[in-house]
């Protein structure tokens, strides 16, 4: 049986799969692949270097540190493994080409790979549970934004879900009470939004003028306060929800309020690459 040493300064699952794939092309070959993520410092090529000898394994490598890459050719020359590079000869040749140097940094491929499909489960997330929809899953929201009509509860939702966080949003509509399991989401997760009722009157004739389609009270300036004393009413309920005034700001603006409020949750890994 051939050993197969994957080494690399990330998880190694991209390494590991060129392995296999190209082990496809030699059927006849019994081999075992052991894979050794997130090498480095040279102290781990040693150890590497030592099993090698150990289990006469040879090493199939996608390090992109160049000194790395260098001490492992270096130490395992001295000890008579075999080691195949994978990424410093496409490294040399992109940077021959783009007349640029790589950056070096372990764990872009995989920081990227994951931001990049955490985007997509927020934006679905958001889109599924706006305006109150799919209530019964309201405990799986990170932020839960309460709020009457056109005080950017959506607009808000889809800003968020862009910067990665699973957002709901629920509307307060005059003498419909929330729904209970609302009370029992952890209060830092649910943000009230108001506004002063003169500005939300104005948003909504405008919203009536351009698009139709609402009842004459959606605008009515009586109406419209009386909503507003309604919804301050639920929230005054539970001191613990946070409270944010959306009168003239920018979504930015309310959104960058809601995060600073957040207690700390996903970051964007800043490590491992998938490679």
């Amino acid at each position: 049986m051939h050993q197969i040493f994957v080494a690399s300064d990330g998880t190694g699952r991209t390494a590991e799969q060129a392995v296999r794939a190209a082990m496809t092309q030699f059927p006849d070959q019994d081999i075992d692949i052991q894979r050794f993520s997130d090498i480095r410092t040279v102290l781990q090529l040693q150890e590497l270097v030592q099993l090698a000898v150990q289990q006469k394994a040879f090493i199939v490598h996608t390090l992109v540190s160049d000194k790395l890459r260098e001490e492992l050719f270096r130490i395992a020359r001295l000890r008579n493994v075999e080691t195949i590079d994978l990424m410093g000869p496409l490294l040399d040749r992109m940077s021959d080409q783009f007349s640029a140097n790589p950056s070096e940094q372990p764990g872009l491929y995989r920081v990227l790979n994951e931001s990049y499909f955490r985007r997509i489960e927020t934006m679905q997330f958001a889109f599924n549970h706006d305006d109150g929809k799919r209530i019964e899953e309201l405990h799986k929201a990170e932020i839960v934004l309460l709020g009457v009509s056109r005080t950017f509860k959506t607009p808000l939702s889809i800003y968020l879900a862009f910067k990665h966080w699973f957002v709901a949003n629920v509307p307060i509509v005059l003498g419909i009470p929330v729904h209970e399991i609302i009370c029992k989401i952890p209060p830092e997760r649910v943000f009230c939004l108001t506004t002063f009722p003169n500005r939300l009157a104005q948003l909504r004739r405008a919203r009536q003028d351009r698009l139709g389609g609402t009842s004459f009270d959606y605008a009515n300036p009586d109406y419209v306060k009386r909503e507003c004393l309604y919804a301050s009413q639920i929230f005054s309920g539970q001191p613990k929800w946070q409270k944010i005034n959306v009168t003239s700001k920018s979504i930015e603006e309310i959104a960058a309020e809601i995060i600073a409020l957040m207690p700390k949750r996903y970051e964007e890994t800043e490590g491992d690459v998938g490679l």
